[in-house]
């Protein structure tokens, strides 16, 4: 079965297999330290853009404040909330969505991935090149079984769990339908670890643990700001407003 995406995603599908197969034929990577490789120069071309999420959470976390405040003032008109949310992003050059960006572009390199470990002139390769096997996998071109199979989904639930726990932990006023994406994404890739290559699973716990490395890396570079004081938050709360005059009777 071929996704209806392979098309589309063939650039990189081809340049995943020009990396992996420079990395296995050239370097003398095995194929599973192969697909590795491929991973972190993958991960390292989208640094910028991640550094740029990165950015803009930490702003986030910094008007965090201030969107608490309009949400009190306008707790009873959620669209005026919308609206006055939108303008203080404008105004403090936030992007809410940026932070999700890095996270959305792994998506099809996933399934550009799938595809190449299951096409008939990658597997051909491997199986003439041998090991396929790396460490405790088998054959990175073929579906894990067993023992095998439970180390990888531990391997890709707990470090998966980690990367996600950590992200939202550094953006705490995040949109909810990036947590959302976030949270759901790695149950829907679930079935495919199960039943693609094991290849893809190595590939998705060397993106978890690259992303682990980067955030770490990011608290010690650029730490999140300090929480505000007491006064700080009170002097972002709106005055309440003036009481109303009694009217006299007549």
């Amino acid at each position: 079965m071929t996704l209806p995406v392979a098309n589309i995603l063939q650039p990189l599908i081809d340049l995943a297999d020009t990396v992996i197969k420079f990395c296995h034929n050239d370097v003398g990577l095995s194929w599973g330290l192969a697909i590795i490789a491929m991973t972190f120069i993958v991960r390292l071309v989208l640094l910028p853009l991640s550094l740029r999420g990165i950015r803009s959470m930490r702003r986030m976390q910094v008007v965090a404040p201030k969107i608490q405040a309009l949400k009190e003032k306008y707790k009873d008109d959620p669209q005026r909330f919308q609206r006055e949310t939108m303008e203080l992003y404008k105004k403090e050059g936030v992007n809410p969505f940026s932070s999700c960006l890095p996270f959305i572009l792994q998506i099809p390199f996933f399934i550009a991935i799938y595809q190449l470990l299951r096409g008939d002139t990658f597997q051909m390769d491997v199986e003439q090149n041998p090991p396929a096997g790396f460490l405790f996998v088998k054959s990175v071109i073929e579906a894990p079984h067993g023992a095998e199979l439970i180390v990888l989904i531990v391997l890709f639930v707990t470090t998966t769990a980690a990367s996600v726990l950590l992200t939202t932990a550094m953006s705490p006023t995040a949109n909810p339908s990036q947590r959302y994406i976030m949270m759901v994404f790695p149950l829907i890739v679930v079935p495919f670890i199960i039943n693609a290559p094991a290849g893809l699973a190595v590939y998705w716990i060397a993106t978890n643990i690259f992303s682990l490395g980067q955030q770490w890396v990011v608290q010690k570079l650029i730490p999140a700001p300090p929480a505000p004081t007491p006064e700080e938050v009170k002097a972002t709360k709106p005055p309440p407003p003036p009481p109303r005059k009694k009217k006299r009777r007549r």
